[in-house]
């Protein structure tokens, strides 16, 4: 790893913890007396949070683990699992539907349970036994972050829009991201980083 990157990118367990305090950051707004907009643009954030942090650490964190202390890892899938079905369920639900509320807090009490487990076992056990590890890992992790949220720039965009209830520099700033986002993984030089860091 470059010494600029080691210092500007998070290592991986602090961008899962960075992803659990999204998540449940977002919950926290969720109002039943929001309008239906702002309910649906916090679910929807909610759930494509969950959906990309879910697959990174799937694809890249899990399997670093799994080599150290593979018992760590015993219920992680399957609570991966209850949380995408949740996540469907709650998907299916419009926002006016008594359902999405209820689907809502079933999702939230999953990844509260989850992230007690990821927070006392796995990334305290991670960070002793992959320490030299994490920070490539981390970098990894943002590569494949990027790759996986630039084509979903525009809904994150909206969605954000959506949450903002009304507040414009919110909604702003969220655009500004997306765009960003997008913008930075369209630049010949950070393909040339994917394509080296698939090889």
């Amino acid at each position: 790893m470059s010494p600029w990157s080691a210092q500007l990118l998070p290592t991986a367990t602090n961008m899962v913890r960075l992803d659990h305090t999204h998540v449940l950051s977002t919950f926290h707004q969720y109002k039943a007396s929001a309008p239906a907009r702002v309910r649906a643009g916090l679910a929807n954030t909610i759930c494509l949070a969950l959906e990309v942090h879910a697959q990174l650490e799937e694809e890249i964190f899990y399997p670093a683990v799994r080599q150290v202390a593979p018992e760590l890892l015993d219920d992680s899938e399957d609570e991966h699992q209850q949380m995408r079905e949740a996540i469907a369920r709650l998907r299916r639900c419009e926002p006016e539907d008594p359902q999405h509320e209820e689907q809502l807090m079933v999702l939230m009490r999953l990844v509260m349970h989850h992230v007690a487990d990821e927070e006392t076992l796995v990334l305290p056990a991670a960070e002793r036994l992959l320490a030299d590890q994490l920070g490539e890992i981390g970098l990894r992790m943002t590569r494949r972050r990027i790759a996986l949220v630039a084509p979903r720039s525009g809904e994150i965009a909206l969605n954000m829009g959506r949450a903002a209830s009304g507040n414009k520099l919110l909604l702003a700033g969220g655009t500004v991201i997306a765009l960003g986002l997008l913008w930075f993984a369209r630049q010949p030089g950070w393909q040339a980083v994917q394509r080296a860091s698939r090889r």
